[in-house]
């Protein structure tokens, strides 16, 4: 099936899906962070991928070779990622990722996206391309499973904290802070893996020890305003994140505000695996059936009726290409006027700055230190960039 682009994109053809460029110009402007530093960004998280690999491999009754097969190579892709770009020699750093990223198990409707440079999106193709090549379709398949099972038990709570707050203003400002500490959970990151791996980074302390506002990037008094002023948007579509307490503690509670101002709400999932991220498919066949098993007024009539529901985006990757689209989710975006991107990949790293025709936020937490620098922010600052739709 073909790809398509989101069709509420400001203008298509001058959207450019990453934020930071890896350039030697954008190295000058940006206060010294080169792509060596990149690529570190890369080498230091792939051993959480290695480890959980190799785990994958050995309860299937393997010796981990391939795992450590995996590590070789994506290390060989990133060493010579930097010596080509000593060199300058764009046309080797294009085939050399290209050709590391190929996998039948990707979805591929990024393979034909032109070349602009090393990046943070072309090396997550690279990487996952990698693993899926080495035989790892989803490797982070069992901590999905652990964290979603008990994310799905502290959601009631969750819940009844929100529906304390009589005020709208009070609520909508806990489930963005939801939002955020439910964010922590993305083990494609080194730092937030090592916080999850020691035992840290916890949904209930994580919410209460959130960088006070302003956040490195603040629009919230912004959509506070629209939330409160405007019409109730008629259909939001929502790309969510990671597995666990990021889908389930953050973006769930911020969906079912939308529904009860009377929003249609669509989460738009990977259509493949990628790190620890939600797919559709486990949305539709684990998480809906669960929440509805919660009896909740606001969710549990919303879902039976249709009007939460989900759609694979056609992305394979932690970061989002809005020109490459599924058919299914270009279709249901036809007639939304508020997009949410959420996630360090899919709202900061790629997309922050993307424009949009109708109401968009993009909502995440930082953490890469990387990041934070080029934003002027801190490690675990917060980001909610809203841009209302333009007038007509």
């Amino acid at each position: 099936m073909s790809p398509s682009a989101f069709p509420s994109l400001a203008d298509a053809s001058a959207y450019a899906p990453t934020t930071f460029a890896w350039t030697r110009e954008a190295t000058r402007a940006n206060g010294g962070i080169t792509t060596d530093r990149w690529l570190d960004v890369f080498a230091k998280s792939t051993v959480e991928f290695v480890n959980r690999a190799r785990e994958s491999e050995e309860a299937s009754g393997g010796d981990g070779s391939r795992a450590r097969a995996f590590g070789d190579a994506f290390a060989r892709v990133l060493e010579a990622c930097r010596g080509l770009t000593c060199e300058g020699d764009e046309d080797a750093l294009e085939r050399t990722t290209r050709e590391a990223a190929r996998s039948e198990a990707s979805t591929s409707y990024g393979d034909d996206a032109p070349w602009t440079g090393l990046n943070c999106l072309e090396m997550c193709r690279v990487r996952d391309g990698l693993l899926r090549s080495h035989g790892f379709y989803d490797c982070f398949a069992r901590v999905k499973r652990e964290e979603n099972r008990a994310a799905l038990k502290t959601l009631p709570s969750v819940l009844a904290d929100v529906d304390a707050k009589a005020d709208d203003a009070e609520r909508l400002m806990n489930v963005v802070r939801g939002c955020f500490a439910g964010n922590i959970f993305d083990l494609g990151a080194a730092e937030s893996a090592a916080l999850f791996g020691n035992g840290g980074g916890d949904f209930a302390s994580t919410k209460d020890t959130l960088k006070k506002r302003p956040w490195c990037v603040d629009d919230f008094d912004a959509l506070k305003t629209r939330w409160l002023d405007g019409k109730p948007h008629a259909k939001a579509i929502m790309f969510v994140d990671n597995s666990g307490a990021d889908v389930i503690l953050g973006m769930i509670p911020f969906a079912r505000e939308l529904l009860r101002r009377g929003t249609q709400v669509v989460l738009a999932a990977n259509s493949v695996p990628s790190i620890n991220d939600i797919t559709a498919e486990e949305l539709v066949e684990h998480i809906l059936p669960a929440l509805v098993d919660l009896g909740d007024t606001i969710l549990s009539p919303a879902i039976a009726d249709g009007r939460l529901r989900v759609v694979a985006s056609g992305s394979d990757m932690p970061v989002i290409d809005l020109r490459y689209l599924s058919e299914e989710i270009v279709n249901e975006a036809k007639d939304a006027d508020f997009v949410i991107l959420e996630g360090m990949g899919r709202g900061i790293e790629t997309n922050l700055f993307a424009k949009f025709s109708i109401d968009a936020m993009k909502i995440a937490m930082i953490k890469h230190k990387e990041v934070a620098t080029l934003l002027d922010g801190e490690l675990y600052d917060c980001v909610v960039k809203f841009d209302p739709a333009p007038r007509r």
